[in-house]
């Protein structure tokens, strides 16, 4: 091959994929479901107080016609779905295995097949399953993705990640402002004896760190008479409005996993905790163990019934029992009038399972 026929041989230029193409959409789907799953606000306590509520609950729940829903695996449900808004785990004939990540097929926005990734102590393992195999709980979900969960974080992120920001903000605040430290004024003295307090002063976090002489105020246009008093070098956090706003973000980040905010408040009474445990139970622990019930129908057949609200007692005991009473008293005299006792609780859409 001579000289010009290496040139004539070139390989021809390389075409790759602009930034709009496939390869940027599955990137940016991916970076979203690591963020909206594992976010800064995970590390703060009040998420781990709602998760905590959350992995109690379905812990001490009732259950009925699935003996693998056993409480340790309803504790996990609850966490996974509180950090990724949905939970999948792969039937096998000794119960339900946690897979840490999927991937899945999909026809009429309906799962039907999942390749899983299952922990083992030595490291992960791969498994592909047909979605009948597959338990798979999602709260959240969006119309563009039915077939995908969102947790609580990701669909307020914008709070979430206000809420980090505060408490890493306090956080470095406390650890590198100088809190109670101050600059005092001392009459003036040799330079070396000044040099030796300066000394005996460093290092010493919210004792007096700086002296400052006489004559350097004097110098500054001062009089050194007048108006002596320590300097305090602590920031004034009050005019940022941090304890409102950590406030504010905290109760927006409960309100999102359901807890009201006055389960918290240290003035909050014995009333307002019940009505905040019948609030969780009521409007979000217990549609999220209906949505399980159903999955685990569809899964394993049979009648499944999942209880959140009786093991939380989240129900008004003494009214319970008045209303039983006056029930009750209705019923004897329904039937010495000669009405039917069903017809009864019918017209008071009174069920069984009530």
């Amino acid at each position: 091959m001579g000289f010009f026929d290496w040139f004539r041989s070139r390989p021809a230029a390389e075409t790759r994929s602009s930034g709009a193409g496939y390869t940027a959409a599955v990137m940016a789907a991916r970076d979203s479901y690591i963020t909206g799953r594992r976010g800064v606000a995970e590390l703060t306590g009040t998420v781990q107080t709602c998760l905590g509520l959350w992995e109690s609950a379905f812990a001490h729940a009732d259950v009925e016609g699935a003996p693998f829903l056993n409480r340790r695996t309803m504790a996990l449900i609850a966490r996974s779905a509180g950090l990724r808004g949905e939970a999948v785990f792969l039937i096998t004939a000794t119960g339900l295995v946690p897979a840490v990540d999927w991937s899945l097929t999909t026809r009429d926005g309906q799962p039907r097949a999942y390749r899983l990734t299952l922990p083992e102590a030595g490291g992960g393992r791969s498994v592909t399953a047909l979605a009948a195999e597959v338990l798979h709980l999602r709260i959240g979900a969006d119309i563009t993705a039915p077939w995908a969960g969102t947790s609580p974080l990701h669909r307020a992120s914008l709070t979430g990640g206000m809420l980090h920001a505060v408490e890493a903000a306090l956080s470095e605040v406390f650890e590198n402002a100088p809190l109670g430290s101050l600059i005092v004024p001392l009459p003036d003295s040799g330079a070396d004896d000044m040099d030796t307090l300066r000394h005996a002063f460093r290092a010493r976090r919210g004792a007096t760190l700086v002296v400052e002489g006489l004559a350097q105020a004097t110098a500054a246009g001062m009089n050194p008479q007048i108006g002596q008093k320590p300097d305090q070098l602590s920031p004034d956090l009050s005019r940022s409005m941090t304890a409102e706003t950590l406030a504010a973000a905290r109760d927006g980040v409960m309100a999102a996993f359901g807890v009201l905010p006055a389960l918290l408040n240290r003035s909050a009474t014995g009333p307002v905790i019940r009505e905040g445990q019948r609030h969780l139970a009521t409007w979000q622990l217990q549609p999220m163990a209906e949505l399980l019930a159903a999955e685990a129908e569809a899964k394993i057949g049979g009648r499944v019934r999942i209880d959140v609200m009786r093991p939380m007692q989240a129900f008004d005991a003494g009214g319970r029992a008045r209303a039983l009473s006056a029930i009750i008293g209705a019923l004897a005299d329904a039937k010495a009038a000669g009405i039917d006792p069903g017809l009864a609780l019918h017209l008071i859409d009174w069920k069984p399972e009530d």
